[in-house]
C-alpha cells in the first residue's frame, strides 16, 4: 500500500451561534471567515505526509473551511508552506508558542495530525485557546486521554471530532446502509483486514509504543473496528485476540499482526486483522440473503464494491474534503458531528480489550 491509499507516513516532524446562523451573522458574532471565500479558517498541527498530500491540497477545495494557519516543529517548512498556501507569518506557530493561537481571529478550528501520544496535549490546549478540534485517529493511547480530551473540549464549550474518513465515504457508507437496514438479512460475520508491509525507518515513532501507543492493531486495526461498529450499527460486547510476530528485531515495542473477533449483541461476529506485515484492504460481510463487500475497502479512492445484485457505482469523492467540510458545517450550524470524541473514545476502549485478550489468552468484556 503506498502513500497514496494509506496515513502510515503522514508524521515526521460552548459554540457560537443558534442553528440558523448564516455566514454573514456567524461572522459578526466571532467567526472569523475568509471574507472572499465565506470560510473558517483552519490550522494543521504536524505537517508530515498526511498534512502535506491529503490535508493541504483537500483544504484547495473544501466550500466551508480554509488552510489559514500552521504549526511546525521544523522551521525549514514555514517558508516553503507559506509560499505554497499564502500563509501570512502571524499564522504560523511552533510547538514552544502554540497557545498564542488564542488570540488569532483568522483561526477557528485546530486540525491535530502528530503522533499519537501528543493528540492529547494538543487537542486540550487548543481548547483551552478557544479553538474548535478535528484529532487524527486512533484518538488517543489510551482511554484516559481520551476522556481528558473530551472533557477540555466540553468545559471550554469547543466541538471535537475524530479524522474518521471514511464515514464520509460513499462506498463505506453504502456498507453501512446495507448491514444496519439488513437489505440482506442480519448480518452474520464481517470479515475485514487492513494492513501494509513495513519498509520505513526502522527507529520511526510509529515503533515506539510509547508513542504510538501500540502497532498495526492502533494504526491500521481501528478501521476494523470501525467496519464492525457501523456495518452492525452495535457495539461490541466481547472479544478474543491473538498476535503474530514474526519480525521481533523491528516490532519490538508494538504488536506486528493482531487477528481479533468482535462478538456483538445481535450474534454478528467481525473477524478482524491488523498488520504492519501484511497488505491489506477489505470488508466481507456475510448475511441472510447474501454476501457484499469492499475491495481496497480503507483506501483514499478506488474501492471496489460488490453486492448480490451487483457492483457498486458511486461518483469519487475527496473523503478528506466532505470530512473537513462536514465539521466546519456543524460549527457554524452549532449542531454534532456524527465523528465525536465519543466514537474514538469507543474504539480506544475496544483496542484496550482486545491488548488485554491478547494477554490473558481469553474473552475479554469491553467496557
Amino acid at each position: 500500500m503506498t502513500n497514496k491509499y494509506s496515513r502510515r507516513g503522514f508524521i515526521k516532524d460552548i459554540s457560537f451561534g443558534a442553528a440558523a446562523l448564516t455566514p454573514a451573522i456567524s461572522y459578526l458574532t466571532g467567526y472569523s471567515f475568509d471574507k472572499s471565500k465565506g470560510k473558517l479558517g483552519v490550522a494543521l498541527v504536524g505537517l508530515g505526509d498526511y498534512s502535506t498530500t491529503q490535508l493541504a491540497p483537500a483544504l484547495q477545495q473544501t466550500k466551508n473551511c480554509y488552510l489559514a494557519g500552521i504549526v511546525t516543529g521544523t522551521p525549514a517548512k514555514e517558508k516553503i508552506w507559506a509560499d505554497r498556501y499564502n500563509i501570512p507569518a502571524k499564522n504560523i506557530y511552533n510547538y514552544q508558542n502554540f497557545d498564542n493561537i488564542a488570540s488569532n481571529p483568522d483561526i477557528d478550528i485546530v486540525y491535530v495530525v502528530l503522533p499519537v501520544s501528543m493528540h492529547k496535549e494538543f487537542t486540550i490546549r487548543a481548547a483551552q485557546a478557544g479553538k474548535h478540534v478535528i484529532s487524527e485517529k486512533p484518538m488517543a493511547i489510551s482511554v484516559k486521554d481520551c476522556e481528558e480530551m473530551i472533557a477540555a473540549c466540553r468545559h471550554a464549550g469547543k466541538k471535537l471530532s475524530i479524522g474518521y474518513r471514511l464515514r464520509f465515504d460513499p462506498y463505506n457508507k453504502e456498507m453501512m446502509r446495507l448491514g444496519q437496514q439488513k437489505v440482506y438479512g442480519s448480518p452474520s460475520q464481517i470479515d475485514c483486514g487492513n494492513g501494509f508491509v513495513y519498509k520505513d525507518d526502522p527507529n520511526a515513532w510509529r515503533l515506539k509504543k510509547a508513542m504510538a501507543g501500540g502497532g498495526g492493531l492502533m494504526d491500521m486495526g481501528i478501521y476494523c473496528i470501525q467496519a464492525g461498529r457501523y456495518i452492525t450499527g452495535q457495539e461490541p460486547a466481547y472479544v478474543t485476540a491473538r498476535e503474530e510476530k514474526t519480525k521481533p528485531e523491528l516490532f519490538k515495542e508494538v504488536d506486528e499482526t493482531v487477528y481479533f473477533d468482535l462478538e456483538f449483541p445481535s450474534g454478528c461476529i467481525a473477524k478482524g486483522t491488523s498488520s504492519f506485515n501484511m497488505e491489506l484492504s477489505s470488508i466481507r460481510v456475510k448475511a441472510e440473503k447474501g454476501d457484499y463487500g469492499l475491495a481496497h475497502a480503507f483506501w483514499y479512492s478506488g474501492e471496489e464494491g460488490t453486492t448480490p445484485r451487483g457492483q457498486m457505482n458511486f461518483s469519487p469523492v475527496n473523503q478528506q474534503v466532505l470530512q473537513m467540510d462536514d465539521f466546519a458545517d456543524c460549527v457554524m450550524q452549532n449542531r454534532n458531528t456524527i465523528v465525536p470524541g465519543e466514537m474514538g473514545l469507543q474504539d480506544i476502549k475496544i483496542v484496550e480489550a482486545i491488548y488485554r485478550s491478547i494477554a490473558s489468552g481469553k474473552k475479554e468484556s469491553i467496557d
